[in-house]
């Protein structure tokens, strides 16, 4: 949970969905999955919650564009359940993703660390405008 100073209420992180679909991915990298068990994966990593009807939405994209495949596995007892896979183009696309989101990372902390105040300095409860709106 994401909580701003002036809500009193608790906000939920809202994943953007490339950022869904990379997560199932790196979840598929290493075994093959049901959709039941990456939405538990989801929820156990501590992401939001989805419901199963996203999940499976998702998966059904992500196979029609050719990152997952799918068959149904009737190895167990009870009905046939479809058991989901990454594909090499699926490999390729979240491996892309990972350098994109490193080199992100790394901005990010760049930035953080030119904002971080110099030592000795205190810092206002408030936050000083940017230089922009100073004027």
């Amino acid at each position: 949970m994401v909580r701003r100073k002036d809500d009193e209420q608790d906000t939920p992180f809202r994943m953007h969905g490339d950022l869904l679909t990379t997560t199932l991915l790196a979840f598929l990298r290493n075994w093959n999955a049901y959709g039941y068990q990456l939405a538990q994966q989801l929820a156990q990593a501590g992401l939001p919650a989805f419901d199963s009807g996203t999940v499976y939405r998702t998966l059904r994209q992500l196979e029609k564009t050719g990152l997952v495949s799918s068959f149904w596995d009737t190895s167990e007892s009870g009905p046939a359940r479809r058991m989901y896979s990454l594909t090499k183009a699926g490999e390729l696309f979240l491996s892309s993703w990972i350098d994109v989101l490193g080199r992100y990372q790394a901005v990010l902390q760049k930035t953080l660390d030119g904002f971080a105040p110099a030592a000795g300095i205190e810092q206002d409860d408030e936050q000083t405008p940017p230089r922009a709106a100073r004027r």
